[in-house]
């Protein structure tokens, strides 16, 4: 026991004496760096001031100190940036669910503007714009070598106005114009339905209605159905949806698990860090989800997505999501405007980052081109002739008249499932999934 003490208090001398000898370089150095931070400064104010005294033509001050607030912001990532005031108030328009424009989400990759998605509904999606198209030009003016947030104010407009957008796309030969026509972007959060047995919840972003949206429509669409017993399970559509609230995929992720970690976020100071985790109550009552997600799947969607994979909670299935596995945080300034700053990074259940990588499906399933209308024309099958189309053919004696009516609605939702898979392959595929796990469980 002594010879412990005494090692302690020797390990505590030596310490001591370490501490003292370093302590002077250590100011030193932190002195020598503080004074290279006001040389830099320094710079900043000459070259400012020389500027605004000698370039070729008059420049408004702001408009010198926003740029260059920016440019600082902008060398960090492709999500750090700052918002004028009109800027901060666009962004608290989208959060609320309606504000002017086109109706995409963009990013930024190798000086290019990258469309990230295209909402549900809107001008752009209309259009034809596409997850993963490149917008180089708009009207003709390039946009490389500006800012994103120049370059969303290029695309920025009155309602009701015209704008033609250059696009390339990976497949396409070469570049094609998409002429669109600016309005009033109203995101319905989420659009709830009954596609045969199953509950099919088309979320298109998570704000501040996303979870009530979401509640209500799953209740609504399940008392459509006659209740949850006539419920082969639930398909949560998070295709094109650039996320949004960290808040609502959480409550999201929350209504269909009754435990365990949702997920985690680290900054760089590890006590920064937080956890969320699930509480008691399954929306979905134990029934199977099947989690819908492609390239446009960023953000909330792909901690929506993670958490229902880590936890076996849902069957992932489409292609792999775009990977922003960061955090931002909104700091309002003084003049009105904000400050979009990374503060965080996020980890699924499983302890992993989805960064750069993306939440993989369980089971990829790639959705097929779409068709030229005349293509669509082509393909249609022409009613074939059978023997209940012949004059004076014989009924059917074998059945009765609801035995009949059965075998005509069972071929109706046949009919319609084909439907949907040329419609909507992926979608067609998830709910497939449903009905094989419903008639499995009806087996046992």
């Amino acid at each position: 026991m002594k010879k412990f003490v005494m090692a302690a208090i020797g390990g505590t001398l030596a310490g001591a004496v370490l501490t003292t000898q370093i302590a002077g370089p250590l100011l030193a150095q932190e002195n020598l760096q503080n004074a290279s931070v006001y040389e830099q400064l320094d710079l900043f104010g000459d070259i400012f001031e020389r500027i605004r005294a000698q370039y070729v033509e008059e420049v408004d001050e702001a408009d010198l100190i926003e740029a260059a607030i920016n440019g600082m912001l902008t060398s960090l990532d492709p999500h750090s940036s700052y918002l004028s005031p009109d800027d901060a108030t666009d962004m608290r328009e989208q959060t609320r669910g309606e504000f002017g424009g086109l109706g995409i989400e963009v990013t930024q990759e190798e000086g290019w503007v990258k469309v990230v998605t295209p909402m549900d509904g809107t001008p752009a999606f209309e259009a034809g714009v596409e997850s993963g198209d490149f917008i180089t030009h708009v009207n003709g003016d390039s946009l490389l070598g500006l800012t994103l947030s120049e370059a969303v104010e290029q695309m920025k407009g009155p309602v009701g106005s015209e704008i033609i957008i250059t696009i390339v796309r990976e497949g396409a030969d070469e570049p094609f114009d998409v002429s669109i026509v600016r309005d009033i972007i109203k995101l319905t959060a989420v659009r709830t339905r009954a596609q045969g047995n199953s509950v099919v919840m088309r979320v298109a972003t998570f704000n501040d209605q996303t979870y009530p949206n979401l509640f209500d429509g799953l209740n609504k669409t399940v008392e459509e159905l006659g209740g949850i017993e006539n419920v082969d399970g639930f398909v949560l559509d998070l295709r094109n949806n650039p996320g949004g609230l960290l808040n609502q995929a959480i409550k999201v992720s929350d209504a269909f698990l009754n435990e365990g970690e949702i997920v985690s976020t680290r900054g760089r100071d590890p006590q920064d860090g937080d956890r969320y985790n699930a509480v008691d109550g399954d929306l979905a009552q134990g029934l199977p989800v099947v989690v819908l997600i492609n390239g446009g799947s960023a953000s909330a969607s792909e901690i929506v997505a993670g958490a229902l994979k880590d936890h076996r909670r849902a069957i992932v299935v489409g292609t792999k999501s775009f990977g922003k596995g960061s955090v931002q945080t909104v700091m309002p300034l003084r003049s009105h405007g904000a400050m979009r700053l990374t503060t965080a990074r996020y980890y699924t259940p499983s302890g992993r980052s989805i960064q750069a990588l993306g939440v993989s499906p369980d089971i990829i399933v790639v959705q097929p081109p779409r068709k030229p209308p005349s293509e669509d024309d082509a393909d249609e099958p022409r009613h074939q002739r059978t023997e209940a189309d012949l004059r004076g053919s014989l009924n059917n004696d074998s059945l009765t008249e609801d035995e009949i009516d059965q075998i005509m609605e069972d071929r109706a939702a046949a009919e319609q499932a084909a439907k949907l898979r040329e419609d909507d392959f992926q979608l067609a595929y998830a709910i497939d999934i449903l009905k094989g796990l419903a008639a499995i469980k009806t087996q046992d």
